[in-house]
Protein backbone atom coordinates (compact mmCIF):
# COMPACT_ATOMS: atom_id res chain seq x y z
CA UNK A 1 0.00 0.00 0.00
CA UNK A 2 1.17 3.69 -1.16
CA UNK A 3 2.85 5.06 2.44
CA UNK A 4 -0.05 8.62 1.21
CA UNK A 5 -3.17 9.28 2.80
CA UNK A 6 -6.01 7.95 0.61
CA UNK A 7 -6.51 11.67 -0.65
CA UNK A 8 -3.49 12.22 -2.03
CA UNK A 9 -3.95 9.46 -4.47
CA UNK A 10 -5.86 9.28 -7.58
CA UNK A 11 -8.68 7.75 -8.12
CA UNK A 12 -7.27 5.32 -10.42
CA UNK A 13 -4.48 4.52 -7.94
CA UNK A 14 -7.54 4.46 -5.26
CA UNK A 15 -9.64 2.19 -7.14
CA UNK A 16 -6.96 -0.28 -7.53
CA UNK A 17 -5.78 -0.77 -3.83
CA UNK A 18 -9.52 -1.14 -2.79
CA UNK A 19 -9.79 -4.12 -5.65
CA UNK A 20 -6.61 -5.56 -3.99
CA UNK A 21 -7.97 -5.24 -0.65
CA UNK A 22 -5.46 -2.83 0.75
CA UNK A 23 -7.89 -0.10 1.48
CA UNK A 24 -11.78 0.09 1.86
CA UNK A 25 -13.82 2.60 0.87
CA UNK A 26 -14.47 3.86 4.67
CA UNK A 27 -10.63 4.42 4.83
CA UNK A 28 -10.43 6.36 1.82
CA UNK A 29 -13.26 8.16 3.35
CA UNK A 30 -12.23 9.26 6.25
CA UNK A 31 -8.44 10.21 4.92
CA UNK A 32 -11.01 12.99 2.63
CA UNK A 33 -12.96 13.87 5.50
CA UNK A 34 -9.62 14.95 7.90
CA UNK A 35 -8.19 16.70 4.84
CA UNK A 36 -11.85 18.31 4.58
CA UNK A 37 -11.59 19.24 8.57
CA UNK A 38 -8.28 20.69 8.03
CA UNK A 39 -8.82 22.74 4.91
CA UNK A 40 -12.31 23.87 4.94
CA UNK A 41 -11.84 26.79 7.19
CA UNK A 42 -9.53 28.21 4.48
CA UNK A 43 -10.73 26.78 1.25
CA UNK A 44 -14.42 27.09 1.61
CA UNK A 45 -15.13 24.55 -1.32
CA UNK A 46 -18.09 23.00 0.02
CA UNK A 47 -21.64 24.32 -0.01
CA UNK A 48 -22.85 20.55 1.45
CA UNK A 49 -20.77 18.27 3.32
CA UNK A 50 -22.56 15.36 5.78
CA UNK A 51 -19.74 13.49 7.03
CA UNK A 52 -21.76 10.71 8.83
CA UNK A 53 -23.77 10.35 5.31
CA UNK A 54 -20.67 10.26 3.99
CA UNK A 55 -19.44 7.43 6.48
CA UNK A 56 -22.94 5.79 5.93
CA UNK A 57 -22.76 5.35 2.09
CA UNK A 58 -18.66 4.30 2.50
CA UNK A 59 -20.04 1.47 4.63
CA UNK A 60 -23.03 0.88 2.14
CA UNK A 61 -19.70 0.48 -0.60
CA UNK A 62 -17.50 -2.27 1.59
CA UNK A 63 -20.89 -4.10 2.19
CA UNK A 64 -21.03 -4.96 -1.75
CA UNK A 65 -19.74 -8.14 -2.86
CA UNK A 66 -16.46 -7.98 -5.12
CA UNK A 67 -18.16 -9.19 -8.15
CA UNK A 68 -20.57 -6.47 -7.81
CA UNK A 69 -18.57 -3.89 -7.46
CA UNK A 70 -18.47 -1.23 -10.76
CA UNK A 71 -15.78 0.66 -12.10
CA UNK A 72 -15.67 3.51 -9.74
CA UNK A 73 -15.70 1.58 -6.94
CA UNK A 74 -12.97 3.86 -4.58
CA UNK A 75 -13.19 7.04 -6.25
CA UNK A 76 -14.52 10.06 -4.45
CA UNK A 77 -16.36 12.59 -6.22
CA UNK A 78 -17.32 16.16 -5.31
CA UNK A 79 -20.90 17.34 -7.46
CA UNK A 80 -21.37 21.34 -8.06
CA UNK A 81 -24.10 22.40 -6.39
CA UNK A 82 -26.36 23.20 -9.73
CA UNK A 83 -26.46 19.19 -9.97
CA UNK A 84 -29.25 17.17 -8.30
CA UNK A 85 -28.58 14.77 -6.49
CA UNK A 86 -31.16 11.92 -4.32
CA UNK A 87 -29.41 12.47 -0.57
CA UNK A 88 -28.01 16.35 -0.53
CA UNK A 89 -29.90 19.60 -1.33
CA UNK A 90 -28.89 21.52 -4.41
CA UNK A 91 -29.46 25.14 -3.77
CA UNK A 92 -27.82 26.63 -6.63
CA UNK A 93 -26.22 29.13 -4.70
CA UNK A 94 -29.19 31.05 -4.31
CA UNK A 95 -31.76 31.46 -1.42
CA UNK A 96 -34.26 31.07 -3.95
CA UNK A 97 -33.70 26.93 -3.54
CA UNK A 98 -32.29 26.88 0.20
CA UNK A 99 -32.57 23.98 1.55
CA UNK A 100 -34.21 22.62 -1.81
CA UNK A 101 -34.20 18.96 -2.05
CA UNK A 102 -35.00 17.27 -5.90
CA UNK A 103 -34.57 13.58 -4.11
CA UNK A 104 -33.80 12.29 -7.54
CA UNK A 105 -30.04 11.84 -9.32
CA UNK A 106 -28.92 14.16 -12.28
CA UNK A 107 -27.85 11.99 -15.14
CA UNK A 108 -24.10 12.26 -14.17
CA UNK A 109 -25.07 11.34 -10.42
CA UNK A 110 -26.76 8.35 -11.36
CA UNK A 111 -23.92 7.52 -13.66
CA UNK A 112 -21.00 7.35 -11.15
CA UNK A 113 -23.34 6.30 -8.45
CA UNK A 114 -24.00 2.94 -10.06
CA UNK A 115 -20.60 3.03 -10.91
CA UNK A 116 -19.46 3.12 -7.84
CA UNK A 117 -18.15 6.42 -7.05
CA UNK A 118 -18.28 7.65 -3.15
CA UNK A 119 -20.36 10.84 -3.30
CA UNK A 120 -18.85 13.20 -1.02
CA UNK A 121 -20.53 16.25 -1.34
CA UNK A 122 -21.84 19.55 -2.95
CA UNK A 123 -19.34 22.26 -4.09
CA UNK A 124 -19.75 25.86 -4.12
CA UNK A 125 -21.02 27.40 -7.69
CA UNK A 126 -21.61 30.85 -8.55
CA UNK A 127 -25.60 31.35 -8.60
CA UNK A 128 -27.18 29.07 -11.12
CA UNK A 129 -23.52 28.82 -12.36
CA UNK A 130 -24.46 31.74 -14.31
CA UNK A 131 -22.46 34.61 -13.27
CA UNK A 132 -19.08 35.94 -12.54
CA UNK A 133 -19.79 36.65 -9.00
CA UNK A 134 -17.47 34.43 -7.21
CA UNK A 135 -19.34 32.25 -4.04
CA UNK A 136 -17.15 31.77 -1.20
CA UNK A 137 -14.81 29.16 -2.34
CA UNK A 138 -10.75 29.76 -2.87
CA UNK A 139 -7.94 28.71 -5.00
CA UNK A 140 -6.47 25.95 -4.05
CA UNK A 141 -2.58 27.37 -4.34
CA UNK A 142 -3.15 30.43 -2.49
CA UNK A 143 -6.51 31.51 -0.78
CA UNK A 144 -6.90 34.95 -1.83
CA UNK A 145 -7.54 34.27 -5.28
CA UNK A 146 -10.07 33.13 -7.13
CA UNK A 147 -10.64 29.59 -8.12
CA UNK A 148 -12.33 30.40 -10.94
CA UNK A 149 -15.74 29.76 -11.55
CA UNK A 150 -18.51 28.85 -12.38
CA UNK A 151 -16.84 25.42 -11.02
CA UNK A 152 -15.41 27.44 -8.22
CA UNK A 153 -15.72 24.50 -5.38
CA UNK A 154 -14.95 21.85 -7.50
CA UNK A 155 -11.74 23.03 -8.92
CA UNK A 156 -10.57 24.12 -5.64
CA UNK A 157 -11.50 20.49 -4.01
CA UNK A 158 -10.17 18.50 -6.36
CA UNK A 159 -7.01 21.22 -6.49
CA UNK A 160 -6.75 20.96 -2.79
CA UNK A 161 -6.70 16.82 -2.62
CA UNK A 162 -10.61 16.87 -1.24
CA UNK A 163 -11.56 15.02 -3.58
CA UNK A 164 -10.32 13.02 -6.52
CA UNK A 165 -12.90 13.88 -9.15
CA UNK A 166 -15.32 16.44 -9.46
CA UNK A 167 -18.31 17.65 -11.76
CA UNK A 168 -17.80 21.17 -13.52
CA UNK A 169 -20.20 22.86 -16.04
CA UNK A 170 -19.20 24.72 -18.79
CA UNK A 171 -21.33 27.53 -20.91
CA UNK A 172 -18.18 29.78 -22.07
CA UNK A 173 -14.79 28.68 -20.00
CA UNK A 174 -16.48 27.48 -16.13
CA UNK A 175 -14.36 24.00 -16.18
CA UNK A 176 -11.08 25.24 -18.24
CA UNK A 177 -10.72 28.28 -15.93
CA UNK A 178 -10.82 26.93 -12.60
CA UNK A 179 -8.82 23.56 -14.28
CA UNK A 180 -6.05 26.00 -15.16
CA UNK A 181 -6.26 28.21 -12.32
CA UNK A 182 -6.53 25.18 -9.44
CA UNK A 183 -3.09 23.10 -11.74
CA UNK A 184 -6.11 20.23 -12.31
CA UNK A 185 -6.54 18.37 -15.65
CA UNK A 186 -9.81 19.59 -16.72
CA UNK A 187 -12.40 17.98 -19.46
CA UNK A 188 -15.04 19.91 -21.34
CA UNK A 189 -16.37 16.77 -23.30
CA UNK A 190 -17.74 17.23 -26.59
CA UNK A 191 -21.76 18.74 -26.58
CA UNK A 192 -24.09 16.33 -25.93
CA UNK A 193 -21.80 13.77 -25.57
CA UNK A 194 -22.72 12.92 -21.64
CA UNK A 195 -26.22 13.85 -20.59
CA UNK A 196 -27.14 16.82 -18.62
CA UNK A 197 -30.98 15.84 -17.11
CA UNK A 198 -30.79 17.52 -14.13
CA UNK A 199 -28.88 20.39 -14.36
CA UNK A 200 -29.58 23.74 -14.45
CA UNK A 201 -29.52 25.09 -17.92
CA UNK A 202 -28.68 28.81 -18.95
CA UNK A 203 -27.52 27.67 -22.69
CA UNK A 204 -29.22 24.83 -24.07
CA UNK A 205 -26.68 25.37 -26.74
CA UNK A 206 -23.64 25.63 -25.19
CA UNK A 207 -23.93 23.88 -21.55
CA UNK A 208 -21.78 20.84 -21.29
CA UNK A 209 -20.91 18.63 -18.23
CA UNK A 210 -17.17 19.36 -16.54
CA UNK A 211 -15.61 16.57 -15.79
CA UNK A 212 -12.21 17.41 -13.08
CA UNK A 213 -9.17 14.90 -11.53
CA UNK A 214 -5.50 14.79 -10.97
CA UNK A 215 -4.97 12.62 -13.59
CA UNK A 216 -5.33 11.96 -17.31
CA UNK A 217 -6.15 8.40 -16.41
CA UNK A 218 -8.94 8.98 -14.21
CA UNK A 219 -10.52 11.04 -16.81
CA UNK A 220 -9.99 8.50 -19.51
CA UNK A 221 -12.26 6.28 -17.14
CA UNK A 222 -15.05 8.35 -16.21
CA UNK A 223 -15.12 8.47 -20.55
CA UNK A 224 -15.55 4.91 -19.97
CA UNK A 225 -17.85 5.03 -17.48
CA UNK A 226 -20.01 7.39 -19.07
CA UNK A 227 -19.51 5.84 -22.42
CA UNK A 228 -17.82 8.46 -24.42
CA UNK A 229 -16.73 6.44 -27.91
CA UNK A 230 -15.25 7.78 -30.66
CA UNK A 231 -16.20 6.42 -34.29
CA UNK A 232 -12.49 5.02 -34.61
CA UNK A 233 -10.94 4.19 -30.80
CA UNK A 234 -7.48 5.30 -30.84
CA UNK A 235 -4.18 3.20 -31.18
CA UNK A 236 -2.83 1.45 -28.02
CA UNK A 237 -0.25 2.07 -26.84
CA UNK A 238 -0.63 5.63 -27.31
CA UNK A 239 0.75 7.57 -30.52
CA UNK A 240 4.25 8.50 -29.44
CA UNK A 241 5.06 12.20 -29.49
CA UNK A 242 7.69 12.10 -32.30
CA UNK A 243 5.30 10.78 -34.56
CA UNK A 244 2.56 13.96 -33.64
CA UNK A 245 1.70 17.27 -35.00
CA UNK A 246 0.24 19.91 -33.06
CA UNK A 247 -1.48 23.38 -33.88
CA UNK A 248 -0.37 26.00 -31.77
CA UNK A 249 -3.70 28.56 -32.45
CA UNK A 250 -3.84 32.22 -30.47
CA UNK A 251 -7.48 32.75 -31.71
CA UNK A 252 -8.22 36.61 -32.07
CA UNK A 253 -8.31 36.62 -28.09
CA UNK A 254 -4.71 36.83 -28.13
CA UNK A 255 -4.64 40.56 -28.04
CA UNK A 256 -7.93 41.04 -26.57
CA UNK A 257 -8.36 43.11 -23.87
CA UNK A 258 -4.59 43.63 -22.31
CA UNK A 259 -3.23 40.99 -24.33
CA UNK A 260 -1.34 37.82 -23.23
CA UNK A 261 0.65 37.72 -19.82
CA UNK A 262 3.68 36.98 -19.13
CA UNK A 263 2.63 33.79 -17.52
CA UNK A 264 0.75 32.63 -20.74
CA UNK A 265 3.73 33.58 -23.08
CA UNK A 266 6.21 31.92 -21.06
CA UNK A 267 3.28 28.77 -20.81
CA UNK A 268 3.47 29.11 -24.05
CA UNK A 269 7.32 29.54 -25.30
CA UNK A 270 7.91 26.44 -23.14
CA UNK A 271 5.51 23.94 -24.11
CA UNK A 272 6.49 24.12 -27.92
CA UNK A 273 10.01 23.56 -26.64
CA UNK A 274 9.06 20.33 -24.43
CA UNK A 275 7.16 19.36 -27.19
CA UNK A 276 10.02 19.69 -29.74
CA UNK A 277 12.33 17.99 -27.78
CA UNK A 278 10.01 14.76 -27.55
CA UNK A 279 10.17 14.74 -31.43
CA UNK A 280 6.87 16.36 -32.53
CA UNK A 281 6.32 18.65 -34.80
CA UNK A 282 4.60 21.68 -34.10
CA UNK A 283 3.16 24.72 -36.59
CA UNK A 284 1.50 28.07 -35.34
CA UNK A 285 -1.50 28.14 -37.12
CA UNK A 286 -4.16 30.74 -37.56
CA UNK A 287 -8.15 30.19 -38.51
CA UNK A 288 -9.91 31.89 -40.94
CA UNK A 289 -10.95 35.10 -40.14
CA UNK A 290 -14.40 33.68 -39.85
CA UNK A 291 -13.65 32.25 -36.36
CA UNK A 292 -13.40 35.91 -35.25
CA UNK A 293 -15.63 37.92 -33.03
CA UNK A 294 -17.23 34.12 -31.57
CA UNK A 295 -16.41 35.28 -28.22
CA UNK A 296 -18.75 38.63 -28.08
CA UNK A 297 -21.28 36.19 -30.20
CA UNK A 298 -21.30 33.63 -27.57
CA UNK A 299 -21.76 36.35 -25.17
CA UNK A 300 -25.10 37.45 -26.72
CA UNK A 301 -26.41 33.79 -27.53
CA UNK A 302 -25.92 32.84 -23.92
CA UNK A 303 -27.71 36.02 -22.66
CA UNK A 304 -30.77 35.04 -25.06
CA UNK A 305 -30.96 31.60 -23.85
CA UNK A 306 -30.70 32.88 -20.19
CA UNK A 307 -33.80 34.86 -21.02
CA UNK A 308 -36.01 31.67 -21.20
CA UNK A 309 -34.22 29.65 -18.50
CA UNK A 310 -34.35 32.25 -16.08
CA UNK A 311 -37.85 32.77 -16.63
CA UNK A 312 -39.42 31.24 -14.07
CA UNK A 313 -37.52 32.61 -11.05
CA UNK A 314 -38.10 35.97 -12.26
CA UNK A 315 -41.30 35.80 -12.34
CA UNK A 316 -41.58 33.85 -8.39
CA UNK A 317 -37.96 35.77 -7.11
CA UNK A 318 -37.11 38.45 -9.27
CA UNK A 319 -35.48 40.50 -5.81
CA UNK A 320 -33.82 37.07 -4.98
CA UNK A 321 -31.82 37.10 -8.46
CA UNK A 322 -28.43 38.28 -9.26
CA UNK A 323 -28.78 41.43 -11.81
CA UNK A 324 -27.12 39.91 -14.66
CA UNK A 325 -30.12 37.46 -14.61
CA UNK A 326 -32.53 40.23 -14.32
CA UNK A 327 -30.79 41.98 -16.99
CA UNK A 328 -31.18 38.32 -19.29
CA UNK A 329 -34.74 37.69 -18.53
CA UNK A 330 -35.81 41.83 -19.50
CA UNK A 331 -33.34 41.65 -22.47
CA UNK A 332 -31.72 44.57 -21.58
CA UNK A 333 -29.00 43.74 -23.95
CA UNK A 334 -31.79 44.22 -26.79
CA UNK A 335 -30.50 41.07 -28.45
CA UNK A 336 -33.27 40.55 -31.41
CA UNK A 337 -34.88 37.08 -32.71
CA UNK A 338 -32.95 37.56 -35.77
CA UNK A 339 -29.43 38.39 -34.18
CA UNK A 340 -30.32 35.13 -32.15
CA UNK A 341 -31.21 33.20 -35.53
CA UNK A 342 -28.02 34.35 -37.42
CA UNK A 343 -25.89 33.60 -34.28
CA UNK A 344 -27.49 29.65 -34.34
CA UNK A 345 -26.57 29.96 -38.17
CA UNK A 346 -22.97 31.38 -38.24
CA UNK A 347 -21.99 28.59 -34.90
CA UNK A 348 -23.99 25.70 -36.85
CA UNK A 349 -21.56 26.76 -40.34
CA UNK A 350 -18.38 27.22 -38.71
CA UNK A 351 -18.49 23.71 -36.59
CA UNK A 352 -17.78 20.93 -39.57
CA UNK A 353 -15.30 23.74 -40.65
CA UNK A 354 -13.59 23.32 -37.55
CA UNK A 355 -13.71 19.76 -37.31
CA UNK A 356 -11.67 19.73 -40.44
CA UNK A 357 -9.01 22.25 -39.27
CA UNK A 358 -8.54 20.15 -36.16
CA UNK A 359 -8.68 16.82 -37.78
CA UNK A 360 -5.22 18.13 -39.52
CA UNK A 361 -3.41 17.81 -36.57
CA UNK A 362 -3.23 15.20 -33.45
CA UNK A 363 -4.64 18.50 -31.35
CA UNK A 364 -4.73 21.99 -31.09
CA UNK A 365 -3.04 23.48 -28.45
CA UNK A 366 -4.52 27.04 -27.14
CA UNK A 367 -4.92 29.07 -23.97
CA UNK A 368 -6.68 28.33 -20.84
CA UNK A 369 -7.31 31.22 -19.27
CA UNK A 370 -5.15 35.10 -20.04
CA UNK A 371 -3.03 34.54 -16.70
CA UNK A 372 -2.79 33.23 -13.66
CA UNK A 373 -5.98 33.49 -10.96
CA UNK A 374 -7.13 37.03 -10.00
CA UNK A 375 -6.29 38.24 -6.43
CA UNK A 376 -9.62 38.19 -4.84
CA UNK A 377 -12.60 35.93 -4.72
CA UNK A 378 -15.28 38.68 -5.95
CA UNK A 379 -14.79 38.10 -9.99
CA UNK A 380 -13.58 34.27 -11.28
CA UNK A 381 -11.74 35.73 -13.65
CA UNK A 382 -11.60 35.82 -17.64
CA UNK A 383 -13.43 33.39 -19.87
CA UNK A 384 -12.31 34.52 -23.27
CA UNK A 385 -9.91 31.55 -24.61
CA UNK A 386 -12.76 29.27 -24.28
CA UNK A 387 -15.48 30.33 -25.78
CA UNK A 388 -14.64 29.36 -29.36
CA UNK A 389 -14.39 26.25 -28.49
CA UNK A 390 -17.15 25.63 -26.13
CA UNK A 391 -19.35 27.44 -28.79
CA UNK A 392 -18.55 24.94 -31.86
CA UNK A 393 -18.83 22.12 -29.33
CA UNK A 394 -15.51 20.17 -29.55
CA UNK A 395 -13.96 18.85 -26.48
CA UNK A 396 -11.15 20.56 -24.66
CA UNK A 397 -8.90 19.63 -22.03
CA UNK A 398 -6.76 21.49 -19.75
CA UNK A 399 -3.49 20.52 -19.12
CA UNK A 400 -1.95 21.62 -16.07
CA UNK A 401 2.11 21.97 -15.40
CA UNK A 402 3.50 25.79 -16.09
CA UNK A 403 3.63 28.96 -13.56
CA UNK A 404 3.68 32.87 -13.32
CA UNK A 405 6.46 34.00 -10.98
CA UNK A 406 4.71 34.12 -7.77
CA UNK A 407 3.88 30.15 -8.24
CA UNK A 408 0.42 30.08 -9.76
CA UNK A 409 -0.62 27.79 -12.37
CA UNK A 410 -1.65 28.26 -15.77
CA UNK A 411 -2.71 25.38 -18.14
CA UNK A 412 -2.52 25.07 -22.05
CA UNK A 413 -5.30 23.82 -23.67
CA UNK A 414 -5.58 20.54 -26.17
CA UNK A 415 -8.90 20.71 -28.97
CA UNK A 416 -9.82 17.63 -31.24
CA UNK A 417 -12.76 17.53 -33.47
CA UNK A 418 -16.37 16.81 -31.85
CA UNK A 419 -16.50 13.14 -30.73
CA UNK A 420 -12.58 12.28 -30.80
CA UNK A 421 -12.81 12.94 -26.94
CA UNK A 422 -11.22 9.55 -26.53
CA UNK A 423 -8.20 9.80 -29.03
CA UNK A 424 -7.89 13.52 -27.55
CA UNK A 425 -7.60 11.96 -24.04
CA UNK A 426 -4.62 9.76 -25.49
CA UNK A 427 -3.01 12.58 -26.92
CA UNK A 428 -3.12 14.57 -23.76
CA UNK A 429 -1.92 11.58 -21.86
CA UNK A 430 1.61 11.88 -23.57
CA UNK A 431 1.63 15.58 -23.71
CA UNK A 432 1.05 15.48 -19.89
CA UNK A 433 4.21 13.24 -19.95
CA UNK A 434 6.30 16.35 -20.61
CA UNK A 435 4.33 19.09 -19.76
CA UNK A 436 3.39 17.89 -15.71
CA UNK A 437 5.97 19.73 -13.50
CA UNK A 438 8.14 20.65 -16.06
CA UNK A 439 8.33 24.02 -14.54
CA UNK A 440 9.97 24.33 -11.09
CA UNK A 441 8.28 27.71 -10.91
CA UNK A 442 4.76 25.57 -9.58
CA UNK A 443 5.08 25.57 -6.22
CA UNK A 444 2.12 24.58 -3.77
CA UNK A 445 1.50 27.10 -0.94
CA UNK A 446 -0.73 24.13 1.08
CA UNK A 447 1.04 21.52 3.08
CA UNK A 448 1.13 18.41 1.71
CA UNK A 449 3.48 15.62 1.96
CA UNK A 450 6.47 15.76 0.46
CA UNK A 451 6.02 12.82 -1.58
CA UNK A 452 2.58 13.43 -3.45
CA UNK A 453 2.97 15.02 -7.05
CA UNK A 454 0.36 17.77 -7.19
CA UNK A 455 -0.50 16.15 -10.50
CA UNK A 456 -0.05 12.85 -12.40
CA UNK A 457 -0.05 11.98 -16.25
Amino acid sequence: MSSLPANYLTATETIALVRSGKLTVTQIAEAHLARYDERDPTIHAWAYMDRERVLSEAKRLDAIPEAERGPLHGAVLGVKDMINTKDMPTEHNSPIYKDHRPNVDAVPVGVCRAAGALIFGKTHTTQFAATTTGPPARNAFDPERTPGGSSSGSGAAVGDWQCQLAFGTQTVGSTVRPGSYNGIFALKPTWGAIGREGLKVLSVTLDTLGLYARSVADLQLLAEVFQVVDDTPPPSPPKPLSSCTFAYVKTDQWQAGSGPSPELERAWAKSKELLIAAGATVKDVELPAEFNDVMPRTVRLMASEGRVNFLPEYMVSKDKLDPLLISHVENQTKISRREQLDIYDAMAALRPKLDAIAGQYDAIVTPSVPGEAWVGIERTGDARFCALWTSLHVPCINIPGFASESGMPIGLTLVAPRYEDVRLLSVASEVAKVWINADEGLLRKTPAPEEASHNSA
